[in-house]
Parts: C-alpha cells; structure tokens; sequence
C-alpha cells in the first residue's frame, strides 16, 4: 500500500503557489482566483487568508504565523502527495519574496523530479509594482530590489548590494525597512545613499499599497526619516533623474533625449566639427 508520497495509489495531486497581489479582488488575476476556486485545501500566513476568505468558500483552511514558512510550505507539499489540490498563498508575487522558492526547496528535499506531483506558479502583483503605481511611475527605468531584513541575509551583504544599487544610479526598492527590533538598517540604507545621491532625491513611502490602511507619502532621502516606516512599508528610492510632477514620483525612460516631446519628431543630433 503506498504511503502517499510516490502517488502510486492516489490520484496525481497538485501544489498551485499562488501570488494574490495587494489583497483586494480586482487586482487578483483570472488564474489566480480560479487557482483558489479548484483548490481543496487553502494554506497561508493567517492574514493572507484573511484577505482571500471572501473567495474561500466549503474549503479546508490551514493557517499559520509569520515565522512559521516551513511548516507552510511542507504541510502543503505533504497534501499535495496525498494527491489533493492545494493552494499555497502569498501576497504580491508569490515567486517575489513569497512562498514559491521555499516550496521548491521543499520538493528539492523530497526528491521531486517534476512528475510526482503538478506544480503550478501563479504570479501576482507584486509590492513593487502596486506601490509604484499609487506614487506614479517611479520604476520607468532600471531598478533594483533589496529587502533590508537580515533574518536570512547577513547585513553585511546587503550593505554591499545598497551601495552597488546607490553607486549605480539604479531606483531601488527597500521591502522589509523596519520593524520593532530592526531599526538601524533603514538608517544606514539611507546613509549609503547619500552618499552617492542629493539630499533631495525624492523617496516614496507607501504602507499597504491598494487595500485598507493605505498610506501614501512622498519625501525625500534628507527628510524620509520623519515618516512612519514599518514593516508593512515599501520605499522607493529615486535615482539622479527622479522627479515630482503634480504630486507624482516619474523616472523619466529617456524620451526626452530622443525625441521632441511636443512633435514626437527625432532630434538631430550634434555633430563635433
């Protein structure tokens, strides 16, 4: 008799990794939504699934704490090879700081090869990208994401990827900045960027971007400090050619360099006698 882990006696079961986005329904993708319909068995940090029980419904519902990822992830590859449907849900972008890396680790342990069970990865709208929408367009051109939290990452690589990001001009998304116990990093991230930026680089801060308790403030790297910053925070750090229109954080791509704004028309470019 099998134990449920080659499904030999059990129908094929599937791991659906799930990335919801911000939270409301409309910035759900069609897939995404159908993925928690089909599902029997819905896992998640207890307040994802807060944000998803409107479209839970006759589910099993498995929810854990922040620290507890692993036991997510493996209660899920475990019923999966039961050869049930599971979803595993993430905010944002489930392969973007979600749960999609540790439940492949999870399979890798396991010694998946690909056919045991179905792996299906569903992306959602990520942090980054939700909360570059509320400030503008911050991120039309080459950026860089850095989570500042050390839980797994040794600070002194991150020290290192700030200030190759700050060196390089890059627009840079800080996820993770602060939290009750971690209060420095965001400081010196802040240092590595003045460093190499104007005081008055503009800065967006953005907490739960696009679902309740949304806040929305745009400052600059001297003054970012002066605002609430928590781990429900994502800041955007401009670069060199960040500005402020009517209230808006914009990177220009370039165009203007090219191309006359008003015409559309090519510029000549200058030729050196």
């Amino acid at each position: 008799m099998s134990d449920g882990h080659n499904g030999a006696s059990s129908p094929k079961g599937k791991l659906l990794l799930v990335g919801f986005g911000p939270g409301a329904e409309e910035h759900l993708t069609f897939r995404a939504k159908k993925a928690i319909q089909e599902a029997e068995c819905i896992i998640g940090y207890r307040t994802y699934i807060d944000l998803v029980r409107p479209l839970i419904t006759g589910k099993e519902i498995i929810q854990t704490g922040m620290t507890e990822e692993i036991e997510r992830a493996s209660h899920a590859v475990d019923l999966a090879y039961q050869g049930r449907s599971v979803a595993l849900v993430s905010s944002g972008d489930v392969g973007i700081y979600g749960m999609a890396g540790l439940a492949f680790e999870v399979l890798s342990d396991r010694g998946w090869t690909g056919s045991e069970i179905t792996v299906e990865v569903i992306p959602g709208v990520t942090a980054l990208s939700a909360c570059a929408s509320v400030l503008g367009a911050p991120l039309m051109h080459d950026f860089a994401s850095i989570s500042l939290s050390d839980l797994l990452t040794p600070w002194d690589i991150i020290v290192r990827r700030l200030r190759a990001a700050a060196e390089t001009d890059f627009v840079v998304a800080l996820y993770n900045p602060k939290s009750s116990k971690r209060v420095r990093q965001i400081e010196e991230a802040r240092e590595i960027f003045l460093q190499h930026r104007s005081p008055e680089t503009p800065v967006g801060i953005v907490k739960s971007a696009m679902r309740e308790g949304e806040s929305i403030v745009i400052s600059n790297l001297l003054d970012m400090l002066k605002h609430p910053i928590g781990m429900l925070t994502t800041i955007l750090v401009g670069n060199s050619q960040t500005r402020i229109f009517a209230g808006k954080m914009v990177t220009p791509r370039g165009y203007h360099r090219k191309y006359d704004i008003h015409t559309g028309e090519k510029l000549q470019r200058k030729t050196l006698p």
